[in-house]
């Protein structure tokens, strides 16, 4: 992991490559790479930044490594049957959390998930027109930033009450809502996971596709404030998680 990280923090690629190579050759399965390895390192790598410990330039630097090293890696996930069923995988503009996002659509490929990776930089109204035309069963965003966060919301929102997907899930995980403990239930998400892995786990169980969206989380629900005083939590919350 220390060799990994230095490598990528100096833009070493071939450093970076030749570390990741010699786990595999001892038998390291490419999943447990991606678990153990460049998704832990890719978080250490967003708390370094956030704490102004490294240099913009290092961080686009161990974000691209990182990146092109997931690309090599994808071909060596294992295959699973296909369980026919259709996730959109969405985040942020950012280096840091289109790799995340990406990692997240290659896991879900891997366990017989049919994936559309739409990556970054989308308005709601493009979200919400691929949604209307690919029907997916679940809807992932990942590594908004709390500045986007309202935004997130007014997208789950008009989601629900345009109610044209009944059966779409609305999952979040990543950035603020990492940081910020229930900030996904405040902003209207049906489910939550701190990682990839935990992403794939969480939606392994049918019962979690099944459920109607009124009875997902719904004793969480309930215990809801009213409309003003969660924007002004949420606002909080938001804050809190920035600093």
């Amino acid at each position: 992991m220390e060799r990994y990280l230095e490598a990528l923090l100096e833009g070493e690629r071939k450093q970076a490559r030749t570390v990741i190579e010699q786990v595999l050759q001892k038998g390291i399965p490419a999943i447990t790479v991606y678990s153990d390895i460049i998704w832990p390192i890719m978080e250490e790598i967003e708390i370094l930044r956030r704490s102004e410990r490294i240099s913009p330039v290092q961080e686009h630097l161990a974000s691209r490594i990182n990146r092109t090293i997931v690309d090599q890696l994808q071909n060596k996930l294992p295959k699973r049957p296909a369980k026919f069923k259709k996730i959109v995988v969405c985040c942020s503009n950012s280096e840091l959390q289109e790799l995340g996002a990406q990692i997240m659509a290659d896991l879900f490929e891997s366990n017989g998930w049919e994936v559309k990776f739409i990556g970054g930089g989308l308005t709601n109204d493009d979200i919400l027109e691929f949604v209307n035309l690919y029907a997916p069963d679940i809807l992932l965003i990942y590594g908004t930033t709390p500045k986007q966060a309202p935004n997130i919301r007014h997208l789950i929102d008009t989601i629900r009450s345009v109610n044209a997907w009944p059966s779409l899930r609305i999952m979040l995980s990543g950035g603020v809502f990492n940081r910020a403990e229930g900030l996904w239930e405040e902003i209207g998400a049906d489910l939550f996971a701190e990682s990839a892995l935990k992403a794939v786990h969480t939606l392994e169980n049918e019962n979690n596709l099944k459920q109607p969206v009124n009875q997902i989380n719904r004793s969480s629900r309930k215990r809801r404030k009213t409309a003003n005083n969660l924007s002004v939590e949420l606002q909080q919350n938001i804050s809190l998680a920035s600093e």
